[in-house]
């Protein structure tokens, strides 16, 4: 993904030691032809594991998990952060911190949107801590689906999140990894 890495060292701002913005390539702007080989990405390394469904997070995931939906020909269900007044009362709801966003909130998904037939493909934008993604996996559980894996577009490797979900069992891959945010800028690991 040596495109992904040229996006990101022109258009990301190291905001700390471990804080980066990617808003101008994976969240609030993104290239859509690039954003369609993340998802080609994905779709070849889970390409052997039956998925049913991609599963996601409102709303940096979506961009990243619709294309990978688009490519295994999968439907992709996003969990939501909020209710809707339309939304469907029988949910699955977790409470999650998000490190980026310094807040805790909720991650809530249809019941009937999930079932215990489904082989889970989950993609997300980034992983530092991993709380989110914890969330997000419970959900899963309790829908008695299956994880057929976790597809990360950036994660950072000086902080927990990816190593912790990789000792629970699960597959983790990740396109790009970053080393470390130091001195304001990005190093990746090889």
């Amino acid at each position: 993904m040596e495109r992904l890495k040229a996006e990101m060292m022109r258009h990301a701002i190291v905001k700390n030691d471990k804080i980066v913005a990617l808003d101008a390539v994976l969240n609030q702007m993104v290239d859509p032809s690039l954003i369609m080989k993340i998802g080609e990405a994905f779709a070849a390394r889970f390409a052997g594991e039956s998925v049913s469904k991609v599963v996601t997070l409102e709303a940096s995931g979506i961009a990243p998990a619709f294309a990978t939906a688009l490519r295994l020909g999968v439907p992709l269900v996003f969990a939501r952060r909020k209710k809707t007044p339309v939304a469907d009362p029988d949910v699955y709801c977790e409470r999650v911190p998000s490190f980026s966003k310094g807040q805790v909130s909720d991650l809530i998904i249809a019941k009937r949107l999930l079932s215990h037939d489904d082989r889970i493909l989950v993609i997300d934008d980034i992983i530092a801590n991993g709380g989110a993604l914890a969330g997000l996996l419970r959900i899963i559980g309790q829908a008695g689906a299956e994880v057929a894996g976790i597809g990360i577009v950036v994660e950072k490797t000086f902080q927990s999140g990816a190593s912790l979900i990789r000792d629970k069992g699960y597959r983790l891959e990740s396109l790009v990894r970053i080393r470390s945010l130091s001195g304001g800028a990005i190093e990746f690991e090889e």
